[in-house]
């Protein structure tokens, strides 16, 4: 049996330069990307699934622009802050409930003022925004919203009649506002 050596439980612990290295901040902003589309929805939920669609085509259509950078989850959590962060413009994409099926709209977002003590397991794009100024003092220089109002999401895997005929018109919505960010 190996035997313990003493320690003195209030010794202090020599620290040498060489070991340590100084900590280096977390956030870096060493993957600077000009737009970043940021689309959240449940692929699994008939017209929810929209964002992930609309996603999976916008990586398609700028694969060969470096400055276009596409994230598809099925919600938005605190942990994009740091992509937000990294972006000088932001086009969130989403379904909505709140208007006509099929109807496209594109609407500015803002950060929410004073919005402190956030979600943590979902946010919506305003939150999103105030949570990446308050941890990186990062503000996008253009966020837009671009959304798809549902007409089911109910289980399965088809977009219902409305949506499926609104996705040219959303992606050319898409198209031409990550166009005009880059511009800018």
């Amino acid at each position: 049996m190996q035997s313990v050596p003493d320690v003195q439980v209030n010794e202090a612990i020599p620290v040498s330069s060489e070991i340590f290295e100084p900590r280096l901040p977390i956030f870096t902003n060493a993957n600077p990307v000009g737009c970043l589309i940021l689309a959240c929805g449940n692929t699994l939920r008939s017209d929810d699934g929209v964002g992930p669609f609309l996603a999976e085509w916008a990586a398609e259509r700028f694969r060969e622009n470096a400055d276009v950078r596409v994230v598809a989850t099925q919600q938005w959590t605190p942990d994009l802050a740091e992509r937000i962060a990294e972006a000088d413009s932001v086009l969130f994409v989403d379904s909505s409930l709140e208007s006509i099926p099929g109807r496209v709209s594109l609407i500015p977002v803002a950060a929410e003022a004073g919005n402190e003590g956030v979600a943590t397991h979902h946010l919506d794009a305003p939150e999103l925004l105030s949570l990446t100024r308050e941890l990186y003092g990062s503000r996008s220089a253009h966020a837009m919203m671009l959304t798809v109002s549902t007409g089911s999401t109910e289980l399965g895997e088809k977009f219902s009649e409305r949506v499926e005929a609104a996705l040219p018109r959303a992606q050319g919505v898409l198209e031409k506002t990550v166009l005009q960010f880059l511009k800018n």
